[in-house]
């Protein structure tokens, strides 16, 4: 009798060990999540799971989730950090005055007439200013046309961002890391 109390002791022990872990590994370094909605088409589809990396700091062009309110996390790409100048002209992105290639939208383009992205500056968009606030993170869907992202919404402060991702693991058949090039 003394020897199944023991088990069932030990047995309950490994659980609750098991579950720690668990928590520690959902809370400080990894989650998963499932896309909802195609503002990051062609890139990633509507319910897609992926996993979130909480560890390190997001940077530019690295896809990140985000505390949009308190009911919803927004899944964007980083197009501009701290401090950075961003202007769209004849759809090229300008950082700072220098133009950036942004071969994952390469495909979207393909299936357009006109532009992707329309042209604007920074200060015509909901950031209201020339450069991104200290603190923030200017994000943009990669369905460009179909995204409420920071030029609606506005910069995203950086202590609302959960994590970056680029792992679909859901569905089986289109398992796959993303890469910003």
């Amino acid at each position: 009798m003394a020897k199944k109390k023991n088990e069932t002791l030990e047995w309950i022990k490994s659980l609750a060990v098991a579950l720690v872990i668990v928590f520690i590994v959902r809370t400080f370094l990894f989650t998963p999540i499932m896309v909802d909605g195609a503002s990051m088409n062609t890139t990633l589809h509507d319910h897609d799971r992926m996993i979130v990396s909480k560890i390190g700091e997001p940077e530019r062009f690295d896809i990140v989730v985000f505390h949009a309110n308190e009911k919803q996390d927004y899944i964007k790409r980083v197009i501009g950090l701290p401090g950075d100048k961003i202007e769209y002209k004849d759809d090229t992105l300008y950082v700072n005055g220098k133009a950036y290639k942004e071969p994952y939208l390469n495909k979207q383009k393909e299936n357009i007439n006109g532009d992707l992205t329309r042209s604007f500056k920074l200060e015509d968009t909901a950031v209201g200013q020339a450069t991104v606030p200290e603190g923030h993170l200017f994000v943009m869907g990669d369905n460009r046309r179909n995204s409420t992202d920071s030029r609606i919404i506005g910069a995203i402060p950086i202590d609302e961002i959960v994590g970056t991702t680029n792992v679909v693991f859901y569905p089986l058949k289109d398992m796959r890391i993303i890469k910003n090039d």
